[in-house]
This record gives structure tokens, C-alpha cells and sequence, in this order.
């Protein structure tokens, strides 16, 4: 049962005042984007270590139901309509943006829009600072290096929902539904809760994946953090990407041994086929909206510090960009065949009934828009939710006809790494 439409939840009455200027940032190596975020409202969205951060909380929207999207589609082009801005840059990410991170789920669907006071951003050789208020424009602050994050305090882990056997008893239970004939496939994840002495400062974890998973994009939004490999959908200037992933293997850390596990991997038929559900899930939920729609006939393998993807870009040029938002783009996505299954009513409705836990966030949208709806927007994987001393961390496999139940256990095993080693490890 899905649950009804609420009404949205919203801060700042009044219009908001944004500038955007450029500032000297100096070598990307030399002044990281996390070395300058304060630990009020952090927010990231970071790669390779461009993107953006932000703190403070200027305006935001709470949203949750089957209208959740909408409801925070359409808060954002009331703020932006009504907002006074000077952006002396302009790049997509800079005037006003606002970050997110959508639920997983119709019910409860609980969701968040922030627009932060600061938001500090890099691409290229361009850096630049926006301040946002609701009165007069607002002097840049300055910017430096902040207090460092401390370790988390007697970090412990124990099982979620439910411990191995028991989830491998549900795959073996969706194993045997699809060889019925109810689907073809369907993502089943699960948890891991670690708990700590006192609370958790997100952004300890934040600079441990920036560095570790560089070529994945390191998110933080009220609370759910991560480093995903997988780019729902990109907008900018009216080109539409998407890098769509589905097909696994673990990375054992010998070189020749990875390349001959990347070589199995391109040719095995399960993850072929896993991959094939996901790609044409995505190509299909773009196309009503865009034209000249590039979807490669063969995936390429995707390399990450701790296991090898299928992957694929799908592009496509938006038909109207000035009716057509980055964050609508994500709504029609949702939930993709990577994250739900095929088909994805069926997989979805059976995601609730055997999956035991509440995803929260976990596979949802997570990302920035800014006021030309232009954005980028991710799917939130290899994720977690930390809330005072305990973080939730999440991990999910496709499971197809073919799948062993073992192996799975094993593949989310290596999802659970990054997070793991981010709180626990040296920054």
C-alpha cells in the first residue's frame, strides 16, 4: 500500500537574497572543498574534488508520499521565482541550489530539499562561494581550513534487520519466484548498524571516501552519506546523461587476477542479463523526454577500489529544458531496474513484502538542482544514515534466476566496505 500525498513541510517565508562570486581557491590538491566545510548542516556533493559543499540551512522543504518529487519540484520553482540573485559566475551549481535526498519508497517517502546559507563549489580551474539570506546580500565569508573531524568512539557492528542466513533465505525465496514466472528481477538489500559512544560527526567518514573513491561521487544530505558509483541523472545545458550499473564482481587486489575477474564478468550471462534490465529501464523511462537517445549496444566494466561493475552511459538531449527539471528527470528514473527490479511494480511491491526494513533514503535520488534546473543527481549507494551515535549502512544485490544466495551474502559483503572502512579508518 503506498501512502497518500502530505503537505509539504517548509522554512523561509520570505524571498531569498543569493550572490555568487569567484574565489581563489588556489590547486585542487592543495585546498580540498572538505577541508573548508564547518560542521553546521554539512552538505557535499563531491568528485574528484570538484563539486559542491555547502552549510547552514537557509530554506527547506520536507516532503513524503507518492507526491514527494512534485511537492519539492514545485517548492523549488516557487523559491527560485521569488529569489533575488547576483551570480557573477555562471556554471551550472552556482546562483541558488538547493541539495537532496529522496525515500526509497512511496510510504513513508520521507524526503528533503535544503537550500544551505554557503555553498562553496569547484569545476575546472573555476572556483567560487554563494552566500544565501533573506535580507540584504551577504559578504562572502571567509574561507578556512575548519576544526578536524573526530574518529568515531567505540565503533561496534552488529547485524540490521536481519543477519545473513535469514537474508539469504529471502533471495533463495525471490530465486524461486522468478524461476516461477512472477519477475525477472528484483534488488534486495539489506543492513548493517554500527553504534558508537557518542555522536557521529559525518564529515570524519566524508573525507575518508573522497579520498578512497575519488571517481565516485561523495554525498552527504541531512544525515544519509556515501560514495556512489552510479549517476541517475545528469542535466546541463539541456544534455541528459545517465551511468546505469547492475553486474558485480569483487576485486581480490591482484591486478592480473582483476583483469581476468573484469574479462568473466563482460561475458557472464547473469550479469548480462541484470545489466540488460537496468539499461533498458533507464533508456525507457528518458525517452518521452528527450531526443537523439545514445544507449550503447555493450556495456564496459567499470573498475572501483573494491569490486569491477557493468556499466553504461545512456545520453539524450531534453526536449524542453525550460519545463523539463534535473530533479522531474530523477522522478521519471525512480526506481530504476538497478535499485527495484523488472518489472519494477512487481519487483518493488515484492521489496516490501520479503525484504524486512525500512530503506529510508537508501536507492533513492540524492543530488543538487540549481534555479535552471539544471543538476546532478545520484543514486545513494554504498550509503548509510547516521543519526547521533548510530549509522545505518545499506548494501543491495540484483538477484536474477540464476542467483546464489552465498554469493550474495558475499557481494554485499564488498558493499559494505567503503562505508565500513570510512568510519573506521584514518583520515
Amino acid at each position: 500500500m503506498t501512502s497518500a500525498a502530505t503537505t509539504p513541510v517548509a522554512t523561509a517565508s520570505g524571498p531569498l537574497v543569493v550572490r555568487t562570486t569567484a574565489v581563489d581557491l588556489g590547486d585542487p590538491g592543495s585546498t580540498r572543498l572538505l577541508d573548508l566545510l564547518p560542521a553546521d548542516a554539512p552538505v557535499s556533493w563531491l568528485r574528484n574534488g570538484e563539486g559542491l559543499v555547502g552549510w547552514g540551512v537557509a530554506a527547506q522543504v520536507r516532503t513524503s508520499g507518492t507526491a514527494r518529487f512534485r511537492d519539492a519540484d514545485k517548492w523549488w520553482a516557487e523559491t527560485t521565482a521569488r529569489a533575488e540573485v547576483t551570480d557573477e559566475v555562471v556554471e551550472p551549481g552556482t546562483g541558488l541550489v538547493a541539495f537532496g535526498s529522496f525515500g526509497f519508497a512511496d510510504d513513508p517517502g520521507d524526503s528533503v530539499l535544503v537550500v544551505p546559507c554557503v555553498v562553496l563549489g569547484r569545476r575546472g580551474d573555476r572556483a567560487w562561494v554563494t552566500t544565501v539570506g533573506e535580507s540584504a546580500l551577504h559578504e562572502a565569508p571567509g574561507l578556512e581550513h575548519t576544526d578536524v573531524p573526530r574518529a568515531p568512539v567505540g565503533l561496534s557492528f552488529g547485524d540490521g534487520a536481519l543477519n545473513g542466513e535469514a537474508w539469504m533465505s529471502v533471495v533463495a525465496d525471490a530465486v524461486a519466484r522468478i524461476n516461477a514466472g512472477d519477475l525477472e528481477k528484483v534488488v534486495l538489500a539489506r543492513d548493517l548498524v554500527a553504534t558508537c559512544d557518542e555522536p557521529v560527526d559525518v564529515r570524519w567518514p566524508l573525507h575518508r571516501l573522497a579520498t578512497d573513491y575519488a571517481m565516485c561521487w561523495t554525498f552527504h544530505v541531512d544525515g544519509l552519506f556515501g560514495a556512489t558509483p552510479e549517476m541517475l541523472v545528469r542535466r546541463e545545458r539541456g544534455l541528459v546523461t545517465s551511468r546505469v550499473l547492475a553486474g558485480t564482481i569483487r576485486r581480490t587486489g591482484d591486478d592480473e587476477r582483476d583483469l581476468a575477474l573484469a574479462a568473466t564478468l563482460a561475458r557472464s550471462s547473469k550479469d548480462l542479463e541484470e545489466h540488460e534490465y537496468a539499461v533498458r529501464s533507464v533508456a525507457d523511462a528518458l525517452e518521452p523526454h528527450c531526443s537523439s537517445m545514445n544507449v550503447p549496444e555493450a556495456p564496459f566494466v567499470l573498475h572501483l577500489p573494491n569490486v569491477m561493475h557493468l556499466a553504461t552511459d545512456v545520453a539524450g538531449v531534453v526536449h524542453d529544458a525550460a519545463t523539463v527539471s534535473s530533479l522531474q528527470l530523477a522522478e521519471s528514473l525512480h526506481p530504476s531496474a538497478a535499485v527495484g527490479g523488472t518489472p519494477t511494480p512487481e519487483a518493488v511491491a515484492l521489496i516490501g513484502e520479503v525484504e524486512g526494513m525500512d530503506r529510508d533514503r537508501y536507492a533513492g535520488p540524492v543530488g543538487w538542482i540549481d534555479a535552471a534546473g539544471d543538476g546532478e543527481w545520484g543514486i545513494a549507494l554504498r550509503s548509510a544514515l547516521v543519526r547521533d551515535s548510530t549509522v545505518r549502512l545499506f548494501a543491495g544485490c540484483g538477484v536474477v534466476g540464476s542467483s546464489d544466495p552465498e554469493a550474495e551474502l558475499a557481494e554485499s559483503q564488498a558493499k559494505f566496505v567503503p562505508v565500513r572502512d570510512a568510519l573506521s579508518g584514518e583520515i
